[in-house]
């Protein structure tokens, strides 16, 4: 297996914070600091003949024109999407009702039936499910699941007829960090397009000032920080998002994942301290990786040095978020990794056992029974996800001391580390 290309340092990645500053400067309706809720489904159009120009297209929003019908453009979602332009890099974006019709939407609109994707083979279950099952049944488009790290495996899988080359920025739930501007190369090479699920690292990895042609994001995670609203969102140039809001051929326009404006609004709340959240994830799951480490636990994070790609996100992320908010703990066996998550809920109040990431307390899950669990034995297997991988969405709350010392004194009992007195938590009472 060839491994990507060696390390270059890339130019200092400037930090999306200071771009949304100059983005995100407008009025509520009546002059409020924050902008207004449009929950109308349709508008008002003064003429007769701006809403056949609003029909062809030549008049919209983008266009400085008039809005139509909540599918097509809503003004509360159009604000939010042009914050998530601001955040990515990109001249436009269009916000979804859910990080699957984000996915699902740009890869209908690039992809006709016959045509063909090269997909990394670690990605979330119901991309998995939606690339290995839904599509070549349902659309004829078939996808070969590869190495991401492994450039030849890659080349090697592009066809004449490869439109996409498909990633997360960092895999869900391995942690393998994808060379984009590597991989951004070889789609150019052969005419396709990288799309870069960035849902693992809002702001701490710029897929678009790195090479890619489109990023998607699971906003229900990270961005949205609070696990109260399932959102998505595609940051693509302006010529693609009015694409996918075609009136005849738009796979957004007529698949109609529409985002609620209300969400719009509340998710716009959280934007200002994505920044704040991000650095904190990622300065808790960095303490907590090394501590584990130290121990001789199978930790696996970004930031830690033996990680296979400590080097290549060191040379493409902003260094103001670290490293990330997710780590995972390899216990095993999924026996294992069950009894220690019980513990931590329900022994410390550590955290939850509950699927999702990016909240602000921690989540548990164990990958291969749960968001995993689409994919197959055999390319689980292929994706190095163990039965007992713990995929640990770090939270912010408590204290970091705290926090440590609940986990500790969970590893001490189930004989997974040395007991160590000094350090270990109250041993509360099993109740219920």
């Amino acid at each position: 297996m060839k491994p990507s290309n060696p390390v270059t340092r890339h130019p200092t990645m400037k930090n999306p914070v200071e771009t949304l500053a100059n983005t995100r400067h407008e009025f509520g309706e009546h002059g409020g600091v924050n902008m207004s809720v449009e929950a109308s489904t349709t508008f008002t159009a003064m003429h007769p003949d701006i809403l056949a120009e609003m029909f062809s297209g030549d008049l919209g929003p983008e266009q400085g024109g008039c809005y139509l019908y909540g599918r097509h453009f809503n003004p509360t979602v159009y604000s939010l999407s042009r914050q998530l332009a601001a955040l990515e890099g990109t001249e436009s974006a269009y916000c979804t009702a859910s990080g699957m019709a984000a996915i699902s939407g740009a890869l209908f609109q690039l992809c006709d039936s016959g045509d063909h994707v090269v997909s990394s083979n670690t990605v979330y279950g119901g991309t998995y499910a939606l690339l290995h099952d839904f599509l070549p049944i349902k659309a004829g488009i078939h996808t070969t699941l590869v190495d991401i790290n492994d450039l030849d495996a890659v080349e090697a899988a592009m066809t004449d007829r490869t439109r996409v080359i498909y990633a997360e920025s960092i895999a869900n739930p391995t942690l393998r960090v994808a060379d984009i501007p590597a991989l951004a190369e070889l789609a150019g090479r052969y005419n396709a397009k990288l799309v870069i699920d960035n849902t693992f690292s809002p702001l701490l990895l710029n897929p678009r000032q790195l090479g890619a042609d489109i990023v998607v994001h699971s906003m229900t995670k990270f961005i949205g920080g609070a696990s109260d609203h399932i959102a998505g969102a595609i940051c693509a140039d302006h010529s693609f998002i009015h694409q996918l809001m075609d009136l005849h051929t738009g796979s957004l326009m007529l698949l109609g994942p529409t985002m609620d404006p209300q969400v719009a609004f509340n998710i716009s709340l959280r934007i200002p301290h994505l920044s704040l959240r991000m650095a904190e994830h990622g300065r808790r799951a960095q303490t907590f990786a090394e501590r584990l480490q130290s121990l001789g636990m199978a930790v696996t994070y970004p930031g830690l040095p033996n990680h296979p790609d400590h080097e290549l996100i060191r040379s493409l992320h902003c260094s103001d978020y670290g490293f990330g908010g997710i780590l995972t703990l390899d216990l095993g066996t999924e026996e294992r990794a069950n009894q220690l998550m019980d513990m931590l809920q329900n022994d410390y109040h550590f955290g939850y056992m509950a699927v999702s990431l990016g909240y602000f307390d921690t989540l548990m899950s164990c990958s291969g029974s749960t968001t995993s669990s689409e994919m197959t034995e055999e390319d689980k297997a292929d994706a190095h996800i163990s039965p007992g991988l713990v995929r640990m969405s770090v939270g912010y709350t408590g204290t970091i001391e705290q926090r440590w010392r609940q986990l500790l004194s969970a590893l001490e009992r189930l004989g997974l580390v040395p007991a160590d007195g000094g350090h270990r938590a109250d041993q509360p009472a099993r109740t219920g």
